[in-house]
């Protein structure tokens, strides 16, 4: 193999500090979001080698033009058979890969506004199924809260609803986290960018949270333990979202036929949507909405609860005032393949 380029090693070398070092550190602490990324790299890199012919030597600034991400989008489409809403959030993880690319090397800045200019495939949203107020309470009155697990359950489900947080920023939530003082009470979450809020908890929440937190951890929590944790490793590891998933659709089947607005299929990112949507509907402003649910962009809350235009209007005037460090850098070696080059999983036929 013929040597790589001075610009092939530094692209290489971003790839791999963007994947292992920035994202995991800087950017989230979720494994689904960070896969995201990898795949998406994967896939372009996998293109960039099987469709282009571009070999560890050819690899250059240029590979990530505008033009060869048109191609790729629609070598998603075509080949892969990925849908116009996969094509775009493959889209939006090579956009922050090349936007980290050009905040790092300055002569790749004009890579990252070309990609930003890149429209959008056009898709058909389909909206989140939120609850209704009655399918709440008839949630929540599904756990037995006068036995173990049914505490468990109904501080879980009054925590995920009244915080209206991530699945993953609540069971990510550790006792030092959550400061219990009756109508005082708030959790601190570490959300998407390490960027931190505070969250205030209901009085009734903030209860059965303190009872919940006495009966499984003692008087004297101990702070480093997880809030809500897996009983299979005595309290350092959180439960997992599978678990998860399998209690809310426990409760959801045994409500289902007296209450009809509870969907069989629950999951968890309902509580938060509903939440939001009842929060609008109690007359809150939507800048405040975005803040508690941890967004970035005004504009993602707008779409998230399809925000009308008098109300988009009247939220932009208030705005307007108002991964593990020890991997080794694959990269660094003799490889023949432009993925491993890369020091990235080689791309699925």
């Amino acid at each position: 193999m013929k040597k790589a380029k001075n610009e092939a090693v530094i692209i290489a070398g971003h790839i791999h500090s963007f994947l292992y070092e920035y994202v995991p550190v800087q950017r989230t602490h979720s494994s689904h979001t960070l896969k995201s990324y990898s795949s998406a790299l994967t896939l372009y890199i996998g293109f960039l080698e099987t469709e282009k012919g571009i070999t560890p030597e050819k690899l250059c600034g240029e590979c990530f033009s505008r033009p060869v991400i048109e191609e790729w989008l629609t070598w998603l489409s075509d080949r892969r058979g990925c849908s116009p809403q996969t094509c775009n959030n493959r889209l939006a993880s090579l956009r922050a890969f090349l936007k980290y690319l050009g905040d790092s090397d300055i002569g790749c800045l004009n890579i990252s506004h070309e990609a930003s200019a890149i429209p959008r495939r056009k898709t058909i949203r389909n909206k989140v199924a939120g609850l209704s107020r009655d399918a709440v309470k008839a949630l929540f009155a599904s756990p037995d809260p006068e036995s173990r697990i049914g505490l468990r359950d109904l501080a879980f489900m009054l925590l995920l609803y009244g915080t209206a947080a991530r699945l993953d920023e609540i069971l990510s939530l550790k006792n030092k986290d959550l400061c219990l003082r009756g109508e005082k009470s708030y959790a601190t979450i570490i959300g998407k960018g390490n960027k931190v809020r505070t969250l205030y908890i209901l009085p009734k929440a903030a209860a059965y949270l303190e009872k919940y937190r006495n009966v499984f951890h003692g008087e004297l929590p101990d702070p480093n333990r997880y809030v809500f944790f897996s009983r299979n490793h005595d309290g350092m590891q959180k439960m997992t979202q599978p678990a998860i998933d399998k209690m809310l659709k426990k409760h959801a089947l045994a409500v289902h036929e007296a209450c009809p607005d509870v969907p069989v299929r629950l999951h968890a990112h309902q509580f938060r949507h509903a939440r939001a949507s009842h929060w609008l509907e109690d007359g809150m402003n939507i800048v405040q909405i975005s803040f508690l649910l941890g967004h970035e962009q005004l504009q993602t809350t707008m779409v998230y609860l399809d925000i009308t235009t008098e109300q988009e209007r009247a939220a932009l005037a208030t705005l307007e005032d108002e991964c593990d460090k020890e991997i080794k850098p694959k990269w660094k070696g003799k490889n023949d393949t432009l993925s491993s080059f890369c020091g990235i999983m080689p791309m699925k036929r």
